[in-house]
């Protein structure tokens, strides 16, 4: 579950906790009238997929932070030795292509790994201090540290914590009080800029941002970063709203204590019911690719598996798709999603390429 799908299921339950909570510990018959999932070979049966295991060939795990196809992946791994981490790229074949490398003792050092053509961009944290850093996703003879100066940079588990526009790399910070910096720099390194808005925001699809990320009602507002424009976004009363560029979501409990998942465009045009039941948000992105709302369904099996169900709404004819009946750390970057099936001790990590569809 993502961290937008178990807040937004913490302050709906403020108000109905017994029935929601009695919903999803027990399971429930599916609502009447609600769409049946099509199977993922059904559905989109040339969509290009594949599969990834935890361990690489010494034994040592590997985690994927981005998939740049359905079977090529860039994450950790740990050296045989177990005295570094590494970045590295990984084929479908298995083989390794490394692009850098840390001492052991920092932990996750990693993060918001984005791709710009063949410029692979990544935040690297060493003795808790964070570093902007680019390279060559070919040759690791290229990385190089764009800038040290990236304020209390803020992540929220999202496609854009990291956005590529116009030949800058731009992110946001945390700032004084209740404020948020956006911050850039040029891909080729140099100073950065900083600009500052109240209120604590993120980035969406670029020139957007959204605010309202601390906030029991989420996102109320959209501002283009280039004009200053804004748009209200729709509300209402016990319901979550999150919010890209294109599409907006609301996560509400209905009369019987179940989730409500609705879909609008950002100035509340085009609003329409996506599913209800014991459904939640999988991942922070709304609506991906302006087309699939990834989602994930609560069985009678989640209680023993702590697994869901992983569906995804396709937006351009309405049909709801199963991707997968037992699903774990499903994550989307880039118009890839993946998911892991199995348990701790032998787990796959499974990917299908949104884009090929």
């Amino acid at each position: 579950m993502s961290r937008r799908g178990h807040y937004v299921r913490t302050v709906l339950g403020l108000g109905v906790a017994l029935a929601a909570g009695a919903a999803l510990l027990f399971g429930a018959p599916a609502q009447s009238g609600e769409p049946q999932p099509v199977a993922l070979t059904a559905a989109w049966p040339g969509a290009a997929r594949g599969s990834v295991p935890s361990k690489l060939a010494d034994g040592s795990e590997f985690t994927p932070g981005l998939f740049l196809d359905a079977k090529t992946s860039v994450g950790t791994a740990q050296s045989a030795d177990s005295k570094t981490l590494r970045l590295v790229v990984r084929d479908p074949d298995g083989n390794l292509l490394e692009l850098r490398k840390v001492p052991a003792e920092h932990r996750a050092p990693f993060a918001g790994l984005t791709l710009s053509g063949n410029t692979l961009i990544w935040v690297e944290s060493i003795d808790g201090k964070q570093q902007l850093w680019s390279g060559d996703r070919h040759d690791p003879k290229t990385a190089r540290m764009l800038t040290a100066d990236v304020g209390a940079m803020q992540f929220y588990d999202s496609d854009h914590d990291l956005v590529v526009a116009d030949g800058r790399v731009h992110w946001v910070a945390g700032g004084k009080g209740d404020e948020t910096e956006f911050r850039s720099v040029a891909l080729t390194g140099g100073p950065v800029t900083v600009t500052t808005q109240k209120g604590t925001w993120s980035l969406a699809a670029w020139p957007w941002a959204v605010d309202g990320q601390h906030s029991a009602r989420g996102t109320t507002t959209l501002r283009n970063l280039t004009t200053g424009a804004t748009v209200a976004t729709p509300s209402a009363e016990r319901s979550v709203t999150g919010c890209g560029a294109t599409w907006c979501q609301m996560v509400s409990i209905n009369e019987d204590g179940y989730s409500r998942i609705e879909l609008s465009h950002p100035d509340g045009s085009a609003r329409r019911k996506i599913l209800e039941g014991n459904v939640e948000t999988a991942i922070t992105d709304v609506a991906v690719l302006d087309r699939f709302e990834v989602l994930a369904k609560v069985t009678s099996q989640s209680e023993l598996s702590g697994n869901q169900q992983l569906v995804v709404y396709d937006l351009s004819n309405r049909h709801l798709v199963l991707v997968s009946p037992d699903a774990a750390n499903i994550t989307y970057r880039a118009g890839v999603l993946w998911w892991s099936t199995g348990d701790q001790s032998s787990y796959i990590r499974n990917s299908l390429d949104l884009r090929t569809i």
